[in-house]
C-alpha cells in the first residue's frame, strides 16, 4: 500500500478531529489485554458486583461489545488472537489425522501478529500466559515474560524472561501472578519510552487470573468474604437485573442447569476437597450452613482475583498515561473463554485446613459460581453454548473513537482482532509463503463498528472443541453439547440465552445450518492437512 493511499484510508477510519489527525500522524499503540476464565458478566460494566473501576472507566470512555465470542478454551483462543485464524486451521485445536491441539505446531505460513507489525516499525512486548506453540521471541516479540506454571499464582516454578528460564519464585517472597505480569509490562513500557519513543508499541498483556486455583492476597479476599453468602441463585438474578438496565445480554435469563457439573470428572479431587465441595449447582437454600460458607469463600477469592487484575490493568494504563500515549493507544480487553465449572486438584495439592485463596489450597469455583459468572447464559468453559464462548470486549482509543460509553451489538470473534489491528496500524498480513499464496483468514475488521453501531457483514461464525459444536449465521445458531449429542437450534435475536430449542419446529433451517457447519469443518480440516512437511 502506498503512503498516500494508506493515509487516505486512515483518514476515513479515524474519528478524531481532522486537524488533530493532520498534526499527529503517528501510528496508534496497541494494548491487548487477555484474561483467563473470566465470565461474561464479572466486570462491573457488564453487570457484575465485583469492583472493576479501571475496566469500567475504559468502557465509559470507549465501547462495550455485547455479542463478542472466543473459542471456549484457552489455547485455541490464543491461537485465534495472535494469528487471526480459527485454531483448527492452524493446528492449534484437534483435527483428526493431524498433530494438532494443545501440542500442535502451526504451519510455517501462520505467522503471529507481532511479526506483521514489525514492517510498520512496531516494537512488541508479551507479559503473562503464553500457551502458543514456539517461543515468544521467535514469534516477533522483542521482550517477553512468560508464566508457564498454571498451577500456582504464588511461587511459580516455571517461568521465563525472553525465553530463558527464571529461578522458581520462593514462597513468601511477595510474588503474585497478576502483579508480576503487570510489573513486566510496565518495565517494558518504561524501557520503550526511554529507548524507542519514536516507535509505536504493541503490548500483549495476558493475565493467568482468574484461572484456577483461585489464589489471591488475603487482604483482597477480605473485601468479598461476606458478599457471596446469599448464593448463586440470588446473585445471578441480581446480575440479570443490572444487565437488563445496561441493555446487555439479550432478553432472557437461562435457568441454572442443576444436573450439569464439571466437563471432566475427577472424583478423587472431590474427596480431597471434602464434604462441602459440590460438583453440581444445587439450589442454594438446600445447602448446609457449612457448605454455604465454604462455597461463598471460594467465590470471594475469584472476585478478589478479578479485583486485583483490574487494579493491575490500571497500573499499566497509568504508565501509558505517564508516557503521554493514552490518546493514541488502542486498548482491547477480553477473556479467553467463559468461567469454568472444572473441579480438580493439581500442583502442590490441597490443604483443607488452609485459608481459601492461600498458596496451600487448590480450589475452583465449580459449576454453581460459574453459572453466576456467565450470567445470563448457559454452560461454561469448553462448551460452545453462549456461556462458554461469550466474552466481554471493551475497546478504548480516545484519538480514534469519538463514541463514549456506547454499546456495539455486532457479533464478532477473536479472529477479528488481527484484521482490526492491521487496518488501524497500516500493517499487512502475510500473503505468500515460499512462493505459494497464504490462505485468507476468516476474520473481519471491526473498524466500521468503532465508528457506529453497525453489523459487520460475514457469512458465519464457527466453533468446535472436544466434540462440542456450533455455528452462527445471522441470528440463527446451532449448537451441540458433545460429539454424539443432537443439534439444537436457537434464534438469538429473541433467545440469546438458548432456552427455546427450535430444532423440531424449524427442521429445514436446522438441516441448512448443519450442512453448512459440516462443510466449514471439512474446509478447516483440509487447510490443517495441507503442506504437512512445512
Amino acid at each position: 500500500m502506498t503512503l498516500p493511499v494508506r493515509c487516505g484510508l486512515l483518514a476515513a477510519l479515524l474519528l478524531a478531529p481532522a486537524a488533530a489527525r493532520a498534526a499527529d500522524p503517528a501510528k496508534p499503540n496497541v494494548l491487548l489485554v487477555l484474561v483467563d476464565d473470566m465470565g461474561f458478566s464479572d466486570a462491573g460494566c457488564y453487570g457484575g458486583e465485583i469492583a472493576t473501576p479501571n475496566l469500567d472507566a475504559l468502557a465509559a470512555n470507549g465501547l462495550r461489545f455485547t455479542q463478542f465470542y472466543n473459542t471456549g478454551r484457552c489455547w485455541p483462543s490464543r491461537a485465534a488472537v495472535l494469528t487471526g485464524y480459527y485454531a483448527q486451521q492452524v493446528r492449534r485445536d484437534v483435527v483428526p489425522g493431524v498433530k494438532s491441539g494443545a501440542q500442535g505446531v502451526r504451519p510455517a505460513w501462520a505467522r503471529l501478529l507481532p511479526e506483521m507489525l514489525k514492517a510498520q516499525g512496531y516494537r512488541s512486548y508479551h507479559s503473562g500466559k503464553w500457551h502458543v506453540d514456539g517461543k515468544t521471541l521467535d514469534g516477533g516479540f522483542d521482550r517477553s515474560y512468560s508464566l508457564n506454571d498454571h498451577d500456582r499464582h504464588f511461587g511459580p516454578k516455571q517461568h521465563t524472561e525472553d525465553d530463558k528460564p527464571l529461578p522458581p519464585a520462593k514462597p513468601g517472597d511477595g510474588y503474585y501472578s497478576s502483579t508480576a505480569i503487570a510489573d513486566h509490562a510496565i518495565r517494558c513500557l518504561k524501557e520503550h519510552a526511554e529507548k524507542h519513543a519514536d516507535k509505536p508499541f504493541f503490548e500483549y498483556l495476558a493475565f493467568t487470573a482468574p484461572h484456577f486455583p483461585v489464589h489471591a492476597p488475603a487482604e483482597d479476599v477480605a473485601k468479598y468474604r461476606k458478599l457471596y453468602l446469599d448464593g448463586w441463585d440470588a446473585l445471578r438474578y441480581a446480575r440479570w437485573k443490572r444487565l437488563r438496565e445496561l441493555k446487555i445480554g439479550g432478553a432472557s435469563l437461562s435457568p441454572i442447569e442443576r444436573e450439569v457439573g464439571p466437563p471432566y470428572p475427577f472424583p478423587d479431587a472431590i474427596k480431597k476437597l471434602g464434604p462441602n465441595e459440590l460438583n453440581r449447582p444445587l439450589v442454594w437454600k438446600d445447602l448446609t450452613a457449612e457448605q454455604r460458607e465454604f462455597q461463598a469463600g471460594k467465590m470471594a477469592v475469584h472476585a478478589a482475583m478479578v479485583d486485583r487484575l483490574d487494579r493491575e490493568v490500571g497500573r499499566v494504563l497509568a504508565q501509558i498515561k505517564a508516557m503521554g500515549a493514552t490518546d493514541n493507544t488502542l486498548v482491547m480487553f477480553m477473556s479467553d473463554n467463559g468461567a469454568t465449572a472444572e473441579i480438580m486438584v493439581r500442583g502442590d495439592g490441597h490443604d483443607p485446613a488452609a485459608e481459601p485463596g492461600s498458596a496451600e489450597t487448590f480450589l475452583s469455583i465449580g459449576p454453581g459460581w460459574a453459572s453466576l459468572c456467565n450470567t445470563p447464559f448457559r454452560r461454561h468453559k469448553s462448551w460452545v453454548h453462549e456461556g462458554g464462548i461469550s466474552t466481554p470486549l471493551i475497546v478504548s482509543w480516545p484519538k480514534g473513537i469519538s463514541a463514549r460509553g456506547e454499546l456495539r451489538h455486532t457479533p464478532g470473534h477473536l479472529i477479528d482482532l488481527v484484521p482490526t489491528v492491521l487496518e488501524v496500524t497500516g500493517a499487512k498480513r502475510l500473503e505468500t509463503w515460499e512462493g505459494q499464496p497464504v490462505p485468507a483468514p476468516p476474520g473481519k475488521s471491526l473498524v466500521p463498528a468503532l465508528a457506529k453501531d453497525v453489523t459487520i457483514a460475514r457469512d458465519s461464525l464457527w466453533w468446535q472443541h472436544e466434540g462440542n459444536r456450533a455455528l452462527r449465521v445471522g441470528d440463527w445458531k446451532i449448537v451441540a453439547a458433545g460429539k454424539d449429542a443432537a443439534w439444537e437450534l436457537y434464534d438469538l435475536s429473541t433467545d440469546r440465552s438458548e432456552t427455546k430449542n427450535l430444532a423440531a419446529d424449524q427442521p429445514e433451517k436446522l438441516r441448512e445450518l448443519v450442512d453448512r457447519w459440516t462443510k466449514e469443518t471439512e474446509a478447516h480440516a483440509a487447510l490443517a492437512r495441507e503442506n504437512l512437511k512445512k
